[in-house]
């Protein structure tokens, strides 16, 4: 009889998250799933086409039974967001107790843990009433997130989410991190050491995702450093414009932004006010497809994050793991969590977050000085990759995690 699996999460298909690999995945491995999720509206902040209150509240995606708990759209941030939270998890408890605890059984819930932490607590009702286990899935750490990514400092509020969060994890029976060192974070919530496992984020093989008849624009010569994503506050772009205006005198070294973001008008702006246009440019959004093409065309993958914030120095940016994978070495200002991926896999360098000056004396001094040792890095982290941070390798890890 095939063992049955609820995925817990306010992402699912069509936005794109990981929680759509571990359900689909999971199918294609005999499970039986269901998913507890909300409308789709990310990023854009309004309910997809095809979806809302009386359209698809439930359907099956590529075998995934998919039900929708209503939740307000997020809009653009602020109240709304707090209303989007709020939304899902008043929905998503009343589907819990009017329909899952009586119309469902499960031999595992999976909690797909980003943003915000309170889309664990229908998970934890639903254990509590049909004893269920829990596996959650930790990819931002509450409520540091709160501060680092939204601002706030009301001291109550953090505590009560702080005492939310606590909840959560005694209650979960498996706490899976994203980054070993979210571990130094967790423990002092609690005694959680034999909860917790180590199970990070995974990218697909954009080496074996190529599409033919891609065109890209054309990029300056040169030593090119790329960044490719979100070009949002979390990216501390101001210390990337910084290290711009440092390495200036080095004419081969060429900026290459492929993304959009909350940050991406500004640093336009910066590029021409500072005259460096023609070492650095912003081609904008591009599929996820043409990322190979793009991965090609640069020297180094620049990975970057905010300083400042405990959440921020251990957590490990998805976007490190599709560089990895596409055997592109990387260069970074970031934190110890991504640095310890780096140091160990030995595919690139890394200097402090927000350390400009650490980080142009980097590329000065060691990647511009030995360019051809600097390009094996890219390989040791496509090995790397292959060996732990494959799709296939995550999710058959999680299968033995749940021992069913």
């Amino acid at each position: 009889m095939s063992k049955r699996v609820l995925l817990v999460t306010q992402y699912f298909y069509p936005e794109n998250f990981k929680s759509n690999d571990i359900a689909f995945e999971l199918v294609k491995r005999g499970y039986e799933v269901d998913a507890l999720v909300s409308i789709p509206n990310y990023p854009e902040g309004k309910f997809f086409s095809g979806y809302g209150c009386f359209k698809k509240r439930h359907e099956i995606i590529n075998g995934v039974n998919v039900y929708r708990a209503f939740q307000i759209p997020r809009g653009k941030g602020g109240l709304r967001l707090i209303l989007t939270y709020i939304s899902y998890v008043i929905t998503s408890v009343c589907w819990v107790l009017f329909y899952f605890a009586w119309k469902k059984k499960y031999d595992a819930i999976i909690v797909h843990q980003t943003s915000p932490i309170f889309q664990a607590i229908p998970a934890i009702i639903l254990k509590k009433l049909r004893q269920t286990p829990v596996y959650t899935w930790v990819l931002d750490i509450w409520p540091d997130a709160m501060k680092s990514g939204g601002g706030i400092k009301n001291k109550r509020l953090l505590s009560i989410v702080d005492k939310i969060v606590i909840w959560v994890y005694k209650n979960s029976d498996k706490i899976l991190i994203s980054s070993k060192r979210f571990a130094d974070l967790i423990l002092p919530k609690g005694d959680f050491s034999d909860k917790l496992i180590y199970f990070p984020n995974w990218s697909d093989d954009v080496m074996q995702s190529q599409i033919e008849d891609v065109l890209i624009p054309a990029l300056p010569d040169g030593f090119r450093i790329m960044i490719a994503g979100n070009l949002g506050t979390a990216q501390s772009l101001d210390c990337v414009a910084q290290a711009m205006l440092l390495l200036k005198d080095e004419a081969e070294v060429k900026w290459v932004f492929v993304g959009d973001g909350s940050r991406k008008e500004w640093l336009e702006s910066f590029i021409n006010e500072n005259n460096l246009q023609d070492s650095a440019v912003c081609v904008g959004r591009y599929p996820a497809s043409y990322m190979p093409y793009f991965y090609k065309q640069a020297s180094a993958m620049l990975v970057t994050l905010r300083a400042g914030f405990p959440h921020l120095e251990a957590v490990v940016p998805a976007r490190l793991q599709s560089y990895m994978s596409a055997g592109r070495p990387v260069l970074a200002m970031i934190g110890c969590g991504g640095a310890d991926i780096i140091a160990e896999a030995d595919c690139g360098y890394s200097a402090p977050a927000e350390n400009a000056a650490a980080f142009a004396e980097l590329v000065r001094s060691v990647v511009l000085f030995d360019k051809e040792a600097f390009e094996k890095k890219g390989r040791n982290g496509r090995e790397y990759f292959l060996k732990h941070f494959t799709k296939e390798h995550c999710i058959n890890n999680l299968c033995e995690i749940m021992g069913i």
